[in-house]
């Protein structure tokens, strides 16, 4: 089956939408199945959580100590490489780096009536950040939540990383410890989303969770929402990359496959102008199969959810680029920034023939949790103003009350909230008699 798209041959771009619009999640209903956990976790607190990591990630955790202790993550440092220490290392510094540069200031303002007006930012109380564990893990998630909220000044961070039969991934561990994560709990799942919602004997309750996680956990987290805060629902991951023939194809090719092979579900969108280089990245991709270790899932996403559109010009593909909204965007153009102006709905683009994606899930700065499936159109990646919250101050002297009050006193009760209006006349009448 060919996956070249001729937007210049016929196909329609209305045809093309229809195609894009395909629905790569699975149909499984576990909504009800994960509403029981939620509840049972709930009612029971510890007891459930055992019972579920039993089940789920056969092991069978004693007294129900779920906290990782102090010599667990020491013993897990001591298998790390010297090598990945410094690279860890390395990763948080820029990300912590790029991160500061996004704490809002407080501020203050007197407007012509006298009236101050301003805000004031803080950080949350706490929060909990979800890692998936076993032996695919992602330190460079850690970093990626937990260097932000360590920023933001929050007090508490937990994190829940599940231990499948007991394993814990020395590099998740390495990255917590770097970041300054110091509750970190073995229990995964939509069982570890509801013990941070609500609290058990052992787990405090949190106000906000945030990270990836398989489909029990977005529907946990959708579920929980508004007990507390969730960053935001994940679907599978994305690329789209628009490249010239300029470009060396076994790049591109690689570029493709890196989403490609973090879930059957992802999906890996080439645009490209020229027809020959379409079939150059085609072949180069099947080349990469014999080699890549995870082509056995990158190959199932691929087939079924990759496509290379060959448009007649960029505008024809910026209109794509908008309608898809696509998690990750790769510009591999001469001038990227001549298109910048044009992209509405991209969760992170990178600009240029010399970054690959992969650096930013990684080192380059700003955060890899990102928005998908079409989000980006109203929702951006993952800040350290996500770890804070904005509050609003309003300060009224005798005379700017007396300014601004009568136009309220009348929107108030036209709305029938007469007490709204007393509440303002009462002051305002004093005020003018003290005249």
């Amino acid at each position: 089956m060919t996956k070249i798209i001729n937007l210049s041959n016929g196909l329609s771009e209305k045809k093309l939408k229809n195609i894009l619009l395909k629905n790569r999640l699975s149909e499984n209903n576990i909504s009800d199945k994960v509403s029981e956990i939620i509840l049972n976790v709930k009612n029971k607190g510890d007891k459930a959580l055992g019972k579920y990591t039993k089940k789920y990630d056969k092991f069978n955790i004693i007294n129900n100590v779920f906290k990782v202790s102090e010599s667990e993550i020491n013993l897990a440092i001591k298998n790390c490489s010297n090598n990945l220490k410094k690279a860890l290392k390395v990763a948080a510094k820029r990300i912590g780096d790029f991160h500061k540069s996004q704490i809002p200031e407080d501020f203050k303002h007197k407007d012509k009536e006298g009236v101050y007006l301003g805000v004031k930012w803080t950080p949350l109380d706490s929060v909990g950040l979800y890692v998936p564990g076993g032996k695919a893990s992602y330190p460079s998630s850690v970093l990626m939540t937990a260097m932000p909220a360590k920023i933001a000044g929050v007090n508490e961070i937990s994190m829940c990383v599940p231990a499948p039969k007991g394993y814990l991934n020395a590099s998740v561990l390495l990255a917590a410890k770097i970041a300054g994560v110091k509750n970190i709990y073995k229990i995964g799942g939509a069982q570890a989303i509801a013990a941070l919602a609500f609290g058990t004997e052992t787990i405090k309750p949190v106000n906000k969770i945030f990270g990836p996680g398989n489909a029990w956990v977005a529907e946990a987290k959708r579920q929980v929402f508004g007990k507390v805060g969730i960053d935001m629902l994940a679907g599978p991951s994305e690329i789209m990359v628009l490249a010239d023939n300029k470009n060396n194809p076994k790049w591109i090719a690689a570029d493709l496959l890196s989403q490609a092979e973090h879930d059957f579900a992802a999906q890996s969108i080439l645009i490209t102008n020229n027809l020959f280089f379409a079939k150059k990245v085609e072949s180069e991709i099947k080349n990469l199969f014999k080699t890549l270790p995870r082509s056995e899932i990158s190959r199932v996403s691929w087939n079924n959810n990759g496509l290379i559109i060959l448009v007649k010009d960029w505008d024809q593909a910026i209109r794509i680029v908008n309608f898809v909204a696509p998690e990750h965007l790769e510009l591999a153009i001469d001038k990227p920034e001549s298109l910048l102006k044009k992209i509405n709905n991209a969760g992170a683009i990178f600009m240029g023939r010399y970054v690959p994606e992969a650096i930013g899930d990684y080192i380059a700065g700003p955060n890899h949790v990102l928005p998908t499936s079409r989000t980006a159109k109203f929702s951006s990646g993952l800040s350290t103003v996500d770890f804070m919250k904005r509050t609003s101050l309003v300060k009224c002297s005798k005379k700017s009350l007396l300014n601004i009050a009568p136009s309220a006193i009348r929107i108030a009760e036209s709305e029938g909230l007469y007490a709204h209006a007393l509440s303002m006349q009462i002051r305002t009448n004093d005020l003018k008699n003290e005249k």
